[in-house]
């Protein structure tokens, strides 16, 4: 499959860099053309201008600004997301692509008629995978809601093919991590994507 893996973190050498090496070599590992797309390395800018506003349901005008991104996801088959959870949802850069890059006529359709709803536009994607850290642990993420969870793998699925299938792999206790239980996430990552 062609997957797309969409990294986000700040910092270069932190643990979300071992993650998403981890990721990228799995998936190539396993026979996949893997992208990556490593939003602050390259400077994507999360924030949506006034225009870009103005003119996000304007076909075509609304792909201008973020084209090089829009290509990324129309060659995907497979979608993955690396980044850690902050206040149990994405981080700002993580959301702010999300706003920008899955406009309108690209990743959805706008209802044609009153009553309807839209409609998805990404078809080609047969999976999304989401792999995080989290600094809480299991129980107080889920009564909380998991919001980045949701937004990934409920709103963004929704405009995917409908069979697609998600993968969810998260390190909860972060924030008193050990060398030991890092290393062991490292390799359920490597093993859960060899299989895909």
């Amino acid at each position: 499959m062609r997957a797309l893996v969409v990294y986000a973190h700040p910092v270069p050498e932190s643990f979300g860099a071992a993650v998403r090496d981890t990721v990228v070599a799995a998936l190539g590992e396993a026979g996949h053309d893997v992208r990556l797309v490593d939003l602050n390395a390259i400077g994507f800018n999360p924030v949506m201008s006034a225009d870009e506003r103005r003119h996000h349901f304007d076909q075509g005008v609304n792909e201008v600004p973020v084209a090089d991104q829009i290509e990324h996801i129309k060659w995907c088959e497979m979608l993955v997301f690396v980044y850690p959870t902050w206040w149990y949802g994405l981080p700002a850069i993580l959301k702010g692509w999300l706003d920008r890059v899955w406009v309108p006529h690209v990743a959805f359709l706008m209802p044609a008629h009153e009553g309807q709803n839209i409609r998805p536009a990404m078809q080609h994607i047969r999976r999304i995978v989401v792999v995080t850290t989290c600094g809480a642990n299991w129980w107080l993420s889920k009564w909380v809601g998991e919001p980045g969870r949701r937004t990934l793998l409920r709103g963004i699925r929704t405009l995917a093919h409908p069979l697609c299938k998600t993968l969810y792999l998260a390190h909860y206790k972060m924030d008193s991590s050990t060398p030991e239980s890092r290393a062991r996430y490292l390799t359920k990552v490597r093993k859960r994507l060899a299989r895909l």
